[in-house]
């Protein structure tokens, strides 16, 4: 490893608050606080179905440009959603999602949580702002990239979602895929990962592969949320950032 790769490396570990590269006492001291656990995290853990993994979606038509169309489906969702009870359990409002409508990358999550069903923004709590620092460790930023949930809605007591839920807010996430279209997609955590492959193999399993999916190179890895949990598990979503970069870089 040349010293460029060298800088690289513990410059990715430093962005993702991985610890043990380095003695420096500042550097524990930011990886333990990024290690703090939080009530507001979004636990993404849910089985998923028994379809194999290897799949290839042939993306949606879409028609016009990327902003019109997301405008378009976000006013098809409407802003008091009632497709599915979750209007009925004490959600606030309905969370679409953000970002660049001409995003190269794609972030897909489960569900908003307590401070995203506040706010109406897609990971703005404790683990939004450690995925913030993921994107930035590949020299993008949030304005960069578009993130979404699988579910709009804020589940109560941020349980996972259940598959009604599912079956009415899915074909919308699709949408907003296919008007993006992004280049590569990350899936974050079990149940997104699960959701868009139809598959109940764990994320440990899943993650750090390349799936064709709706046109885009699909890649899961683990949520913000379990890594705010398990720290040593920053080391494989670092890996898997890399592989990002790459294929964001040279497409393969």
């Amino acid at each position: 490893m040349d010293r460029d790769q060298l800088v690289e490396h513990l410059r990715f570990a430093a962005e993702l608050g991985v610890t043990g590269t380095s003695r420096d006492p500042k550097w524990r001291a930011r990886a333990e606080s990024n290690a703090r656990p939080s009530s507001s995290a979004v636990d993404a853990s849910v089985p998923g179905s028994s379809v194999p993994v290897a799949v290839d979606v042939a993306p949606g038509a879409v028609s016009g440009d990327a902003a019109s169309q997301l405008a378009l489906i976000k006013a098809d969702i409407g802003p008091a959603c009632t497709r599915c009870k979750l209007h009925t359990l004490g959600r606030s409002q309905v969370v679409f999602g953000v970002g660049n409508p001409n995003a190269r990358l794609m972030f897909v999550g489960e569900a908003p949580g307590a401070d995203e069903d506040e706010q109406g923004v897609p990971f703005v709590g404790r683990a939004g702002q450690l995925l913030t620092k993921i994107i930035e460790a590949i020299d993008l930023t949030r304005d960069d990239v578009y993130i979404a949930n699988v579910i709009k809605c804020r589940p109560p007591q941020n349980r996972n979602p259940e598959p009604d839920e599912v079956a009415s807010c899915e074909p919308f996430l699709f949408q907003q895929i296919d008007a993006i279209r992004p280049a590569v997609i990350v899936a974050l955590g079990k149940f997104g990962a699960q959701t868009l492959l139809k598959t109940d193999e764990s994320i440990s399993r899943l993650r750090g592969r390349v799936v064709d999916f709706r046109g885009a190179k699909l890649i899961p890895t683990f949520h913000p949320a379990y890594l705010l949990r398990n720290p040593p598990a920053k080391r494989e979503v670092w890996e898997d950032m890399k592989l990002v970069k790459r294929l964001l870089t040279t497409g393969d």
